[in-house]
């Protein structure tokens, strides 16, 4: 029996979110078959696909992970609060009690990694995927993916600032307890005030304004 076949898509994809290739990196084909042990052919369909994408773009004749300007990522901060916000909104109307204890659980276990910012930002992205599937409506998930996927061009985490950890795990728990008391519109204001905070900490990382834990 064959073993699956690889998604050279998906692991490039997943190559950039962990930062193993960052803005302004070059990726060459013939390295990405190598590394992935996948055959040139999907290789180059997949850097096609995320040309398309808008996560890599063209440097001459090669092909470099994109990077974002400032007003993309005001942008990007605008349309990530207001979908993340109807999904907290969704997520209170029809999380099932299994949900609701899942994302309890890991507002809890998440607070072991409040000075890890890499562990924290994992954490972070599987808190927040939580939200969408329980706000139980695929096309709001599609769209996120998509913005999540945007996400990953950002050299560094805004979990990375000193205190932030602390902070965002505070604002989890608002989240999570606006969901469990099924009040739509206090779970959204809650998300959006967290995207808008985490926004607010980029912005200062990135100005040299605060130091950071990495």
């Amino acid at each position: 029996m064959k073993p699956p076949q690889k998604d050279a898509y998906i692991l490039i994809l997943k190559a950039i979110d962990q930062g193993d290739y960052k803005p302004g990196d070059r990726l060459v084909e013939s390295d990405l078959a190598v590394r992935f042990d996948v055959s040139r052919t999907p290789i180059r369909e997949a850097l096609q696909r995320l040309e398309t994408q808008s996560l890599l773009t063209r440097d001459g004749r090669s092909l470099i992970v994109s990077s974002l300007d400032h007003n993309q990522l005001a942008e990007l901060y605008a349309v990530r609060a207001e979908l993340e916000g109807l999904a907290a909104s969704l997520a209170a109307r029809h999380a099932t009690n299994e949900e609701i204890s899942v994302l309890q659980d890991m507002v809890e276990a998440d607070r072991a990694l409040i000075d890890a910012p890499s562990g924290l930002a994992r954490a972070n992205r599987r808190f927040h995927k939580q939200i969408h599937l329980a706000s139980h409506n695929r096309f709001l998930v599609q769209q996120l993916d998509m913005v999540h996927r945007s996400m990953a061009l950002l050299a560094t985490t805004s979990l990375a600032a000193t205190g932030r950890g602390k902070d965002a795990l505070a604002e989890h728990g608002k989240i999570v307890n606006a969901i469990a008391a099924h009040d739509p519109e206090a779970a959204s204001k809650a998300l959006k005030d967290h995207i808008s905070k985490a926004f607010v900490t980029r912005l200062k990382l990135d100005s040299g304004e605060l130091d950071s834990l990495v």
